[in-house]
């Protein structure tokens, strides 16, 4: 219980940073003028992709904790829907 809370206090620093990065990388996108979708696409890959670093670095220490488990799972799945998003471009 204790390992979760510690997590917790962990995302609660960290994720706020990176949706600032990855939402200034969407705004750049958009006054380039890119194409919404395709610009969504990058956002969601980028940010899925910076979670899952996060995640990745955390993971000797909460591997076992489910709440860790399911988060990764979550990032992962961001990185999914980008490329689902950007298949049309590719």
């Amino acid at each position: 219980m204790e390992d979760e809370k510690i997590l917790l206090n962990y995302f609660m620093m960290t994720i706020p940073h990176v949706t600032v990065l990855a939402g200034a990388i969407l705004g750049l996108l958009l006054l380039m003028r890119i194409e919404v979708k395709l610009a969504l696409g990058i956002f969601t890959l980028l940010y899925g992709i910076f979670l899952t670093i996060i995640g990745i670095i955390v993971r000797e220490q909460f591997g076992k904790l489910t709440l860790y488990r399911l988060s990764l799972f979550a990032f992962i799945s961001l990185i999914v829907m980008g490329l689902f998003l950007l298949l049309p471009y590719i």
